[in-house]
């Protein structure tokens, strides 16, 4: 791996880093915050999953996440939405599918099952990457991420939940095999079987007798996405369902951008401060 970039931030260290995947078989690079507190023991850590036509800079840019970590003394992790550099047939012509929509899953269908394998990257390759680094204390982790995002954090939370100690999303996709975004997806990536769809989906995941320890969600009243894509209600249900404890918070007034993150992600971060402790 290789150091591309570093700042000073908050007294902590603001890095971007570069390697050569496996699962992707590309180039990859992530984001990495570390606090002051790294320099003299190691701290826990939440990854962020970004949404569609993201890379790793629109949050660590945008939200303002580095002050509340710094405070909080979290390290804060952002990879990349997608495979980079391939130019697939077709990668490029959308900005649901293909190039920034990676959609945290592992492809199955050519010509994207090369490379397309954005789930193992984020819940293995990754892990591996950061297990060397000095100031982690990889054992105490916890995962968030916002729309797309929001999707991927809630089924890589259901799927590990002795791993991720809480799981938090802003506007998730909640249920990709009920919504246009992600029905193109799904079947892009995977084929028409919706058997597979179901490893991909936080309602159905739920349905199947996956559960996380704790759920935080946060949707704005004002977003565009909220009734055709998002669908919340789908997940409210679900989680009622099962017995999967989630709060779920309303906000009027406020939309899917990250004026709507940079509102609310301090507490957030709060939240898994809490149960990372």
């Amino acid at each position: 791996m290789e150091c591309i970039k570093e700042y000073r931030m908050f007294d902590g260290r603001q890095q971007v880093w570069r390697h050569d995947s496996v699962e992707t078989k590309t180039a990859m690079e992530f984001a990495l915050y570390l606090p002051a507190q790294a320099a003299s023991r190691a701290v826990p850590l939440v990854t962020y999953l970004s949404g569609l036509t993201c890379t790793w800079s629109n949050v660590i840019e945008k939200a303002g996440a580095q002050r509340v970590c710094a405070e909080l003394g979290l390290a804060f992790l952002a990879p990349d939405t997608s495979p980079r550099g391939l130019d697939l047939p077709g990668e490029h012509d959308t900005y649901d599918f293909g190039s920034g929509a990676g959609f945290y899953l592992d492809a199955t269908r050519d010509p994207w099952a090369g490379h397309y394998r954005m789930h193992s990257y984020v819940t293995e390759e990754l892990q591996q990457a950061i297990a060397c680094m000095e100031g982690l204390d990889t054992t105490r982790q916890s995962i968030m991420g916002h729309s797309m995002g929001g999707h991927g954090a809630l089924t890589i939370a259901l799927k590990a939940p002795e791993f991720y100690k809480s799981v938090s999303a802003f506007a998730p996709i909640c249920s990709p095999m009920s919504c246009p975004w992600g029905k193109k997806a799904l079947t892009g990536y995977l084929g028409d079987d919706r058997a597979q769809w179901r490893a991909y989906d936080a309602c159905a995941l739920l349905e199947d007798g996956h559960k996380s320890p704790e759920m935080l969600v946060d949707q704005g009243l004002a977003d565009t996405f909220l009734r055709e894509q998002l669908k919340p209600e789908l997940l409210e249900l679900a989680a009622r369902s099962v017995g999967q404890t989630l709060t779920l918070n309303r906000h009027e007034g406020y939309d899917h951008s990250y004026y709507f993150m940079a509102s609310f992600i301090d507490s957030h971060l709060n939240w898994h401060a809490d149960r990372l402790a």
